[in-house]
């Protein structure tokens, strides 16, 4: 069954169980969601945005708030939404949209007279789980109910629920003054405290970080938190978090001692303190052996950390002597392997490390990528002002840095393109510390031009493309035709957009950057500085309405009615303005009743006040549209412009692409004809090996026919013979000794002439032929004359081994002509590639010209119906 199906199942069987709470509707429904839809894969299920899933969502929390639900089905509804809260947007949605946060709370609040039982252990995890940085308003439903349980329960050490209650209220304290504020005011603080403090020794490490957490989001700038992080303790204290961070329970502990870590930090008497720390780079050498792990979470945690480090000015220094070591040629290799953890002997050495988590995509992982990026600026920019970057990370780094630059798709939403143009701005401020290179940005062109509506997106890519500019900037007298691409880009309409959202940014670096490009482009021909000026007027024009348009929301807030909803609470500032605006009405009536004695005028006035109200908002709504409609229709006259000026550009790009075709088709044809070429020689060495082979099988029978006069040799051996023949034979044996050797050279020789050509091996081979049959006769002659001699049999015995000596080296010849024919195989399959290749472009560059031709054909059309 799929997702549609099961959802529109579960909707239908919430909507029975709620008209009608019988048994067997509640073991439908739960069997519906524990069967059916925990087993599916429900990823950004909620960012969809769809209705179905928004609905069944609603109805699950509307039943676990209500107490009459069965605690079996509300413990199976809360698991299916833990399962749904995947990642952080799925939180961020579950806890701002369904207000699953104050749904469980009032869960636990019924639920307080007893808090072992596991529907309870359910729901503090779940809220932990929901509530990481997470900011919780303190005027939320049943927080203050949350928070006295939370405390109840640390107190009287119930352990089944302590690591739970702690993890809960360290996130509610974390960065949140409103909860702050209400924990302090309570009587219960001081005996809160001192269990807090007893806590210190507990034998778990999360329960120890839990409680470090608590204390410094409550006591760190009063007189407890002095005392506790004084300049005795803290040096304690550093040593503990360090070592829960390395080595701590699993990857929750170590993400909450890196948050406690970090908010440390934010104390710049704290801050001054670990500067001062003697052990702080080799504690910090082990903190970044955890970025030889494979869990991008922990890497994350860890790259958050050492940013803020950086942040520090003391610690940055020391932080750049612990990561920037010599590299290794080891390490440089196992820096381009992925990110699958280093070799044991590359553990000590944090650069190919961190250098490893650049390389991973921008979705997951993406905070490891973007994290180490900036962490590498941070670090490198240090560095530069020091004592430069050394030359064997650079090499490390370039690599990886330039394949970041690619791999852009623009198919795949918005979402990734910004993920994308973020990490490309922080790519290239890397290499305008270190490298150049030059990118293609013709992409990133487009996109800013089409998604212009989208004001933070195209920020986004404006802020890549002149940090992209910017290094072109810097290179152009460095790399071939970068001087050239340089200008031409800068006199491209499409850089208006970028230029101008820079121009009116309220940054400085994207101000600074946008007037340096800007002096850059003013004296060239083709700069398009009257578009520039009606962009600039356009976003400052953009910037004052949106500003008025905020006022007049305020002022429309404070007078209509604030609407209330059972699921969904207002916020404290929002109340205050109610209040507000309330008082002010209950004052206006009682000068009226002062005035004219009359309730029924106050209450017409006060309706007529209403609708005026409402038509002033309608106005200003109306008006809105009408500057929209306005400002649309001035840049869409700039669009026809500009549309004009891309298709005589297209029209030039398609000649220019024409002749590269030709070119291309050119080419392909040498390329043809040299792979024909190196056909007929794959062939003719496939020829030239079989017959090396058949050279090979004679050699062997000969071999064979030897072994045969071997053996008639050694039945000779034991016949008698006088001395007289004796020096007969040792005359006979010098001269066949010499024979041997002729025939050893001639051998050789022919060899040779044998690898050269065919040819040469027949007439080789019956050369050889002839001088064995002679021998052959020699040796028969010699046998009925030579009987009872024993120094011929070691002499013959040496011929044989000659012989097999030959037969090896005729065996290694053949060994090397095959691996001659492998070589222009592979040669040939070379080419092939190549020639597939350029296939490819040819293809390319036709779907290109079509696309063009058909664009210019599209545009034309375009500006007739625009001029009717």
């Amino acid at each position: 069954m799929d997702l549609t199906t099961c959802l529109k199942s579960l909707l239908l069987l919430i909507r029975q169980y709620r008209d009608s709470r019988t048994a067997h509707c509640a073991a439908q429904l739960q069997r519906q969601v524990e069967v059916r839809l925990s087993g599916l894969k429900c990823d950004q299920l909620l960012s969809s945005g769809q209705v179905l899933p928004s609905e069944c969502v609603s109805g699950l929390v509307e039943l676990v708030g209500n107490p009459n639900t069965s605690p079996t089905l509300t413990s199976a509804i809360i698991s299916l939404l833990a399962h749904l809260a995947c990642d952080e947007e799925s939180r961020e949605i579950l806890h701002s949209s369904y207000n699953l946060t104050s749904t469980l709370a009032s869960v636990i609040h019924c639920h307080s007279a007893t808090p072992r039982e596991p529907l309870v252990l359910q729901c503090l995890q779940v809220l932990q789980k929901l509530t990481y940085n997470t900011r919780i308003f303190e005027s939320t439903n049943y927080i203050h109910e949350l928070v006295a349980f939370l405390m109840t329960n640390i107190r009287s050490h119930n352990e089944d629920v302590l690591v739970s209650c702690l993890g809960l209220m360290a996130n509610l304290c974390r960065d949140n003054h409103s909860v702050q504020s209400h924990v302090k005011s309570l009587d219960n603080l001081k005996p809160f405290y001192r269990t807090l403090i007893n806590f210190l020794a507990h034998n778990s490490l999360t329960v120890v970080v839990f409680t470090l957490s608590i204390l410094s989001s409550l006591t760190l700038n009063e007189k407890v938190g002095e005392k506790l992080f004084d300049a005795k303790n803290i040096h304690q204290t550093f040593q503990l978090v360090f070592n829960i961070i390395v080595n701590g329970d699993g990857t929750l502990t170590r993400k909450y001692s890196v948050d406690l870590l970090v908010d440390l930090l934010k104390n710049h008497k704290i801050a001054d303190f670990l500067t001062r720390y003697q052990h702080f780079s080799a504690c910090v050498s082990q903190v970044l052996g955890l970025l030889q792990s494979k869990d991008p979470e922990s890497a994350a945690k860890v790259l958050e950390l050492l940013l803020a480090m950086c942040s520090v000015s003391g610690l940055r220094s020391l932080l750049c002597k612990v990561v920037f070591k010599p590299v290794g040629a080891k390490l440089r290799a196992a820096a381009r392997r992925p990110v699958g953890g280093l070799d044991p002997g590359c553990k000590a050495e944090p650069g190919p490390a961190l250098v490893q988590w650049l390389s991973l995509p921008v979705e997951g992982a993406e905070s490891c990528s973007l994290q180490a990026l900036r962490l590498l600026n941070e670090l490198l920019e240090v560095r530069r002002q020091t004592n430069g970057v050394q030359s064997g990370f650079v090499e490390l780094l370039v690599p990886v840095l330039v394949g970041l630059l690619k791999g852009l798709e623009p198919a795949n939403g918005d979402a990734h393109l910004r993920r994308h143009c973020h990490r490309i701005t922080h790519v290239t401020s890397l290499l305008l510390h270190i490298l150049f290179n030059r990118p293609c940005i013709a992409l990133l062109f487009v996109y800013i031009y089409t998604q212009s509506c989208v004001f933070h997106l195209s920020q986004v890519c404006a802020e890549a493309l002149l940090k992209t500019l910017e290094l072109m900037s810097k290179l152009r007298q460095q790399v071939k035709d970068m001087e050239t691409s340089f200008y031409r880009m800068l006199q491209d309409q499409r850089i208006v957009t970028p230029l101008s959202l820079a121009l009116t940014s309220h940054r400085r670096e994207c101000v600074q950057t946008g007037l340096s490009l800007l002096f850059e482009a003013s004296p060239l021909p083709d700069f398009p500085s009257l578009v520039l000026g009606e962009s600039i007027a356009a976003n400052n024009a953009y910037r004052q309405r949106e500003a008025d348009l905020s006022v007049k929301r305020v002022a429309v807030q404070e007078v209509q009615a604030p609407r209330t909803n059972s699921s969904v609470l207002e916020s404290s500032n929002g109340s205050l303005r109610s209040v507000h605006s309330l008082v002010e009405k209950i004052q206006i009536g009682l000068e009226l009743q002062e005035q004219v004695k009359d309730s029924h005028v106050s209450e017409i006035i006060d309706i007529y006040e209403q609708k005026l109200s409402a038509f002033a908002s309608k106005e200003g709504r109306l008006q809105d549209l009408l500057e929209a409609k306005a400002l649309a229709l001035s840049q869409a006259d700039r669009l026809i412009a500009q549309f004009r000026v891309q298709r005589a550009q297209a029209e030039a790009e398609a000649r220019k692409l024409g002749g590269l075709l030709k070119d291309a088709e050119r080419r392909r044809e040498d390329l043809q004809g040299e792979l024909s070429n190196q056909v007929l020689e794959v062939e003719r060495s496939k020829a030239d090996m079989e017959e090396l082979l058949q050279h090979n099988a004679r050699l062997q029978q000969d071999s064979e026919e030897h072994q045969a006069l071997k053996g008639a040799y050694n039945t000779l051996l034991n016949r008698s013979e006088s001395e007289r023949l004796l020096k007969e034979l040792q005359t006979s044996h010098i001269s066949l000794t010499k024979q041997n050797d002729t025939l050893r050279k001639n051998h050789e020789s022919e060899f040779i002439s044998c690898c050269l050509s065919v040819n040469s091996v027949v007439r080789w081979r019956m050369t050889f032929a002839s001088s064995l049959s002679a021998l052959h006769g020699e040796l028969r002659a010699e046998e009925e004359k030579l009987k009872k001699l024993d120094q011929e049999r070691s002499a013959l015995e040496e011929t044989v081994d000659v012989l097999r000596k030959e037969l090896n080296k005729t065996e290694q010849a053949r060994k090397d002509a095959s691996i001659k024919a492998s070589s222009l195989e592979l040669q040939r399959s070379q080419l092939e590639m190549k020639l597939k290749q350029k296939e490819d472009e040819l293809s390319k560059h036709s779907a290109m010209i079509a696309m063009i031709h058909s664009l210019s054909s599209g545009k034309m059309k375009s500006d007739v119906n625009l001029s009717l």
